[in-house]
C-alpha cells in the first residue's frame, strides 16, 4: 500500500503538474480582473464576477477530472501488482511447498511439481519426498530458527538449494543441478597421491631364490597395475617394496566403496603359495599443493604401518582418517635390526635430557608397570634420572601386590614411583616423556603433563596406532606384532651399555609378568621373539613362582567376573556380549578377564563385556581369537586397540545404551561382509 501511495504522489506531481499550474494561474488572473472591475464600474464588475464563477466551476471540473485519472491509475497499478504477485508465486522458477505442524504437505506450486515430478496426494509427508529433506526441516525446527537456513539436497536425480522458513512452515527449492554437477566434477577430479608398501617383502624374499622373487614381483606388479588401470590411476614402482600412485579423487572414492579388494586378492594368493605377502597404502587429497599431498600420503602410510599393516588409510586434508582392511594379525619381523636402532636412538635422547618421566595408560596393568620399570633401568644404564607415574589409589589387586613387593624389596625403585601431581611439579622443557603401552595422550595417566612438555616425547607400544597421536614425537617404536610392550623393551635392554648394572630380579619379574598377562600365559599372540624375550628375563632372575603369587585372583574378583559371564547374549553365531548393572561399577581388569574367559567357550570367536567404570563412563572390553577384528569394531565406537584385544570408553551413556550401540555396530559389520 505504501508503494501505491508513493506512485500516486509521483503521478500527481509529474503527470498533471502543468494542469495544476494552469488552473492556479487562471484563478489568480480572474480574481485580479474581478477586483479591477469592481473598482471601475458596477456592470463590468458583475460581468467579471460571473466570469469568476464560471472559472471556478471549470477549475473544480478540472480537479475532478484529475482525481478520476489518479483513481484509474491507482486501480490499474494495484491490479497489475496483484496479478504479478500471484503469477510469480505460482509460475516463478522457484519450488514452493507449504507443510503443517505434522510435516504433512499442504500445497506446492506448479514449478515444484514440474521439477520434482512429485504430485502431492492426500496425507503425503515430507519424508515421502526426501528423507534428507525431512531431516533438514526437523533439524531446523529443533534449532528454533526464525530466519531459516539453506542446504543443498538431492531429490531424485536433481540437486536443489533448499531454504526453510520455520515460522511460516514454508520450504523453497531452487534447482542448482548444473552447478552441483560442476562442483562434483571439480571435486572428483582433484589430485590424489598415494603410497603403496609391501609390508613384509624383505623378510619373505630373503630366503627365496631369484626366480621365485621375480615371479612374486611379476604377480604383485600385475595385480596392482590391473587394479590401478581399472581405477584410471597412475602407478609407478619406485623401489622393491614401494609404489607411487597419482589418481583422481572420484576414482579413489570408487575404490573405497569396493573396500580395496586388491589387498585381499594378493594376500590370499601369496598365502596359498606359502609366501604370505601383505600390502599397506596411504592416500591423501583435498588441496592443490602436490608436495603437501605427498607428505600427507606418507604420513597416512606410516599410520597404516603403525597399525600393523595389511590395510589402507585414506584421509583428506583436515578430515578424519578412514581405514580399510586390517583383517589379519601382523607378521612377526625376523630381524632385530630395528630393535637395535631404536635402542641406540633412545640412548642419544637420554643423554640430551635432564630426566625421564615414563607413564602408561590410566588404570595401569602389569605390562605398563613392567615396561615402565624396563625404561627406568635403561635410563639408569645411561646415567639419567627416571620417574614412573602411577596412581596408587586406582590399582588392580595384582598390580597393587607388585607395587607392595617393590616397596619392600627395592626401596630405590619405590622412590621413583610418583603421582601425577608430583610429575607436574618436576617436569621441565628438557624432560623426556616416554609413553609405554599406549599412544593416545588422552588416556595417559597424566594427560596434563603434555601441556608443560610436549617437545620431547617417545612412544613405545604394541597396539595398533590410532588417529589420535602425539604431534611430532622424537621417537616412535610401535610394533603390533609384539606380544607386549615389555617384550619390546626387553629386546632394547640387550643393546644397552654392558658395563652398567643389568636388570635386577624385581624388574625382570615384572616385565615377564607383563608378557605373561598379555599373552594369556603364552597362549595368544606369541612368536619366537616372545619366547626369546621370556628366556632372557628368566636368565637374569625373573621368578615365575613370584609371578603366580602376584597374579592370584581374589575371591570377590572371581565372583564378579562370573556374574558378568552369566549375562551372556549371543550376537550372530559366534559373538558373545555380556553386561553389568547400571548402578554397579566394575574394575576394568575384571571386565577384561571376563572377556578373556568367554573365548574359552565353544563357538565363541569374539567377546564383548560392557560395564560401568569407576570414572563414571561405560567401558567395553573386546577380545577375539583372530578371525574377527575387534579393533575395527571398537574404533567405530571411539576406542581402539589390537586386532584381538581392544576396548573403548563411552561418556554420557548408560550400559543399556552402550549395549544397543554395540549390537547395532556388530549387526552392520556382519551385513556388510
Amino acid at each position: 500500500m505504501k508503494n501505491i501511495k508513493s506512485n500516486l504522489r509521483y503521478f500527481l506531481s509529474r503527470v498533471d503538474h502543468s494542469t495544476q499550474l494552469t488552473a492556479a494561474s487562471l484563478v489568480v488572473m480572474l480574481i485580479s480582473i474581478f477586483i479591477v472591475g469592481i473598482i471601475h464600474g458596477h456592470v463590468s464588475g458583475y460581468i467579471q464576477g460571473l466570469l469568476v464563477v464560471i472559472s471556478l466551476i471549470l477549475f473544480v471540473y478540472l480537479f475532478l477530472l484529475l482525481g478520476e485519472k489518479a483513481g484509474k491509475y491507482t486501480t490499474d497499478l494495484q491490479y497489475r501488482i496483484d496479478r504479478g504477485t500471484d503469477n510469480s508465486f505460482v509460475e516463478y522458477p522457484l519450488g514452493i511447498l507449504l507443510y503443517d505442524a505434522d510435516r504433512q504437505v499442504q500445497w506446492v506450486n506448479p514449478y515444484f511439481v514440474e521439477k520434482t515430478g512429485l504430485e502431492p496426494i492426500y496425507s503425503m509427508n515430507i519424508a515421502d519426498i526426501s528423507p534428507e529433506l525431512l531431516s533438514f526441516v526437523t533439524t531446523d525446527e529443533e534449532e528454533d530458527s526464525e530466519h531459516g537456513s539453506s542446504k543443498t539436497i538431492k531429490i531424485g536425480h536433481k540437486y536443489y538449494l533448499v531454504q526453510v522458513q520455520r515460522e511460516l512452515r514454508v520450504i523453497y527449492l531452487f534447482e542448482i543441478t548444473q552447478y552441483s554437477e560442476m562442483e562434483n566434477r571439480y571435486e572428483n577430479n582433484r589430485s590424489v597421491i598415494g603410497q603403496v608398501y609391501l609390508d613384509n617383502y624383505a623378510e619373505i624374499t630373503q630366503s627365496m631364490s631369484d626366480r621365485d622373487i621375480s615371479n612374486l614381483d611379476n604377480y604383485v606388479t600385475n595385480e596392482l597395475t590391473n587394479w590401478a588401470t581399472r581405477g584410471k590411476m597412475f602407478l609407478k614402482r619406485i623401489d622393491d617394496d614401494h609404489f607411487f600412485i597419482v589418481a583422481y579423487s572420484g576414482k579413489l572414492f570408487d575404490s573405497e566403496e569396493h573396500g580395496f579388494k586388491v589387498l585381499d586378492t594378493i594376500r590370499e594368493y601369496t598365502s596359498q603359495q606359502n609366501v604370505p605377502l601383505t600390502l599397506s597404502m596411504g592416500f591423501s587429497y583435498g588441496v592443490d599443493d602436490l608436495s603437501v599431498l605427498s607428505d600427507e600420503a606418507q604420513k597416512n602410510l606410516n599410520l597404516a604401518l603403525g597399525r600393523g599393516g595389511d590395510q589402507v588409510v585414506v584421509r583428506g586434508i583436515g578430515e578424519k582418517a578412514r581405514f580399510y582392511g586390517g583383517n589379519t594379525d601382523p607378521m612377526e619381523k625376523r630381524t632385530r635390526v630395528r630393535a637395535r636402532m631404536i635402542s641406540e636412538a633412545l640412548q642419544e635422547l637420554l643423554k640430551d635430557s635432564d630426566q625421564v618421566i615414563v607413564m602408561g595408560h590410566n588404570h595401569p596393568d602389569m605390562d605398563v608397570i613392567g615396561s615402565s620399570l624396563g625404561i627406568r633401568r635403561i635410563a639408569a644404564m645411561n646415567n639419567t634420572p627416571c620417574k614412573i607415574v602411577v596412581d596408587r589409589k586406582s590399582l588392580h589387586t595384582d598390580v597393587a601386590r607388585l607395587i607392595d613387593i617393590i616397596k619392600k624389596e627395592d626401596p630405590e625403585a619405590d622412590k621413583d614411583i610418583i603421582s601425577s601431581d608430583e610429575s607436574n611439579n618436576i617436569v621441565t622443557k628438557n624432560t623426556l616423556i616416554v609413553m609405554v603401552d599406549h599412544s593416545k595422550q588422552s588416556i595417559s595417566i597424566n594427560p596434563k603433563i603434555f601441556d608443560q612438555s610436549s617437545e620431547k616425547i617417545v612412544v613405545i607400544d604394541h597396539h595398533r596406532r590410532g588417529e589420535e597421536f602425539p604431534e611430532n614425537p622424537m621417537l616412535i617404536y610401535i610394533e603390533p606384532y609384539a606380544s607386549s610392550t615389555s617384550e619390546l623393551i626387553t629386546e632394547m635392554l640387550e643393546y644397552q651399555p654392558k658395563n652398567k648394572k643389568s636388570i635386577d630380579k624385581i624388574e625382570a619379574t615384572a616385565m615377564l609378568a607383563g608378557i605373561t598377562v598379555d599373552t594369556k600365559s603364552f597362549s595368544l599372540r606369541t612368536g619366537t621373539r616372545t619366547f626369546d624375550a621370556a628366556s632372557y628375563l628368566r636368565s637374569v632372575g625373573a621368578d615365575e613362582t613370584l609371578i603366580q603369587e602376584i597374579l592370584k585372583e581374589n575371591i570377590n574378583s572371581f565372583i564378579e567376573r562370573n556374574h558378568l559371564i552369566e549375562t551372556i547374549t549371543m550376537v550372530g553365531d559366534n559373538m558373545a556380549v555380556c553386561f553389568g548393572e547400571e548402578d554397579k561399577t566394575y574394575d576394568p581388569v575384571i571386565v577384561a578377564q571376563a572377556a578373556d574367559t568367554l573365548l574359552s567357550l565353544n563357538g565363541v570367536e569374539a567377546s564383548y563385556v560392557i560395564s560401568k567404570r569407576p570414572d563414571g563412563r561405560v567401558g567395553i572390553s573386546a577380545r577375539s581369537l583372530g578371525k574377527i577384528n575387534v579393533q575395527v569394531i571398537m574404533e567405530k565406537m571411539g576406542g581402539g586397540g589390537h586386532l584381538s584385544d581392544a576396548a573403548t570408553q563411552i561418556s554420557d551413556a548408560t550400559v543399556a545404551e552402550a549395549k544397543d550401540q554395540l549390537v547395532e555396530v556388530l549387526t552392520d559389520t556382519m551385513n556388510n561382509k
